[in-house]
């Protein structure tokens, strides 16, 4: 016969005295102590360091101290390991309020203390809810959870701030081979979900089961990491990418004006033999009406002549109304502007107005105000192919990059990284612009002021790189790529609903299963 009862006091009951057994173990100072340590890992396991092995230690780390306690300790926990991740692995934000923004020493150290804090709002809000929502499944729930407030952090708080996503410290593990199928977010979760499995290894739940598991996950990612998603399209193109190594400090003084301009020319004048020269971000310190007639025409001629094609960044203002813009413009062969889509908050313009604008008032800061472009933008053309633009930051973020495919051939990214100085952050932002080559399989030229400079392979190989802190000329040749890989074709939002799939449904069985027991008898 069958016998329904109601199961909620029995649940109850089992569900106290488990806890109660485990109280001691899962409420223990250890986890709180050390949670801030384990986010100093997650830093160590991005480049330069690239420990990549822990990325996994720490999310295990995290995923544990999750286990058995209560929601509010879950948040305190992710909140002491977002601490510790973004203090250390965004500490760069000092360097460009202090040396370069204006800031004095408490200023910044107090503005620096305060966007760590607030990024690490998201790691807490990710154990509040792996802990609120627990049920069966938790092994696959609490990666769910993580990657979606991640992917919340990355694209839509602030307008998007993705540094130190899992997948980023990967790009040498065999986790690579999702990439150009899944994107980031996939791949971050797969990482996120091996951690997880790894606790309940350790645990000594199902050990046979989850390690296959593992097992399967990783060689699948072996066996896609050898899988070639595009291909040639043409003969290899000649470029040179001009790494001016200006101080940013210097950059935009007057005085300055003419002998950084006479530098790039010089510059490129000396690789006419290229087929696509590029300048970096903003390299030229003036407005673009400033420098047309008397500068840019007579470089246009000369690229002309010589069949090259210059990629320069310059500011653009437009007048009736007044609008900036940070563009990138071609010359030669071939003649455009791309205006930036996605600003920089804080560098290019202000969130949070007016408390934003007023706390930087203060403390005597003057930032750019930008206007952004379009995102129906047509492509530039550079080397007979067109190409995707991307100015500075945009290149953190995987959906500008596969706007325009599959017609471009390659990436281009400007950028300067000056404003960060001899820190991390040039190397984070390298590291996660190769991010980009491997989900579009593409490759990218990748020109900056200080460093660093470098060209990519369509796999994320650094082929190429100048380097940092050095007046020089990066050349090599790259091949004009055609096709379109997985994500290129999808994007992230089938792998986003996927996982709001996988969390409505884990949630819905948990909920079934707890509140009512069915016992058969025979």
């Amino acid at each position: 016969m069958t016998v329904n009862f109601n199961a909620r006091p029995l649940t109850k009951a089992l569900i106290f005295r488990i806890q109660k057994q485990n109280m001691h173990y899962s409420n223990s100072k250890y986890w709180d102590f050390c949670a801030p340590v384990a986010g100093i890992l997650l830093t160590l396991s991005f480049a330069p360091f690239d420990y990549s092995w822990l990325a996994l230690a720490a999310m295990a780390f995290l995923f544990a101290a999750w286990r058995g306690c209560s929601a509010k300790r879950a948040a305190l926990r992710g909140y002491l390991f977002g601490l510790g991740a973004f203090g250390s692995g965004v500490s760069w934000v000092y360097i460009s309020m202090h040396d370069f923004g204006g800031a004095g020493a408490l200023e910044s150290s107090l503005l620096t203390a305060v966007f760590a804090a607030f990024w690490a709002l998201f790691p807490a809000l990710a154990g509040y809810l792996s802990v609120k929502m627990k049920g069966p499944g938790q092994v696959i729930l609490t990666p769910v959870i993580w990657m979606l407030v991640e992917y919340l952090r990355g694209y839509w708080v602030l307008n998007g701030f993705p540094w130190l996503q899992l997948a980023y410290s990967q790009l040498e593990t065999p986790l690579a081979g999702y990439i150009p199928v899944l994107g980031a977010y996939g791949a971050g979760f797969i990482a996120a979900l091996t951690a997880s499995i790894a606790v309940e290894i350790c645990r000594g739940k199902k050990r046979l089961l989850l390690i296959t598991a593992l097992t399967i996950l990783w060689g699948t990612g072996a066996l896609l990491r050898n899988q070639t998603w595009t291909h040639e399209i043409g003969q290899p193109i000649r470029v040179s990418m001009i790494q001016g190594n200006i101080a940013q400090d210097q950059k935009w003084r007057p005085e300055n004006k003419i002998n950084t301009l006479l530098k790039y020319k010089r510059m490129t004048e000396e690789h006419w033999d290229s087929n696509v020269i590029i300048w970096p971000e903003t390299a030229i310190p003036a407005y673009l009406d400033q420098v047309q007639d008397a500068f840019l025409a007579p470089l246009a001629n000369d690229a002309k002549l010589h069949n090259t094609d210059l990629i320069i960044s310059v500011p653009v203002q437009e007048t009736a109304p007044v609008k900036n813009f940070n563009a990138v413009i071609t010359l030669g062969k071939e003649q455009g502007m791309y205006r930036k889509t996605h600003l920089l908050p804080f560098g290019e313009y202000l969130p949070l107005q007016p408390l934003s604008g007023f706390v930087l008032d203060l403390i005597n800061i003057r930032l750019g105000n930008f206007t952004p472009g379009t995102a129906t933008q047509p492509l530039l053309k550079a080397g007979g192919y067109p190409f995707i633009t991307l100015i500075c930051y945009e290149d953190v973020f995987g959906d500008l990059s596969v706007r325009g495919l599959p017609d471009a051939a390659f990436l281009v990214n400007v950028t300067n990284d000056g404003w960060f100085g001899d820190s991390i952050e040039p190397h984070q932002h390298m590291q996660m612009a190769r991010m980009r080559a491997i989900e579009t399989g593409r490759f990218l030229l990748r020109s900056t002021n200080t460093g660093m400079t470098g060209i990519v392979s369509s796999k994320g190989e650094i082929v190429g790189q100048a380097p940092l802190f050095q007046e020089t000329a990066l050349t090599g040749t790259i091949n004009p790529m055609g096709g379109m890989t997985p994500y290129a074709r999808w994007g992230d939002r089938p792998v986003i609903g996927l996982m709001v799939v996988l969390l409505l449904g884990l949630l819905g069985y948990g909920k079934v299963n707890v509140g009512r027991i069915s016992v058969t008898a025979v």
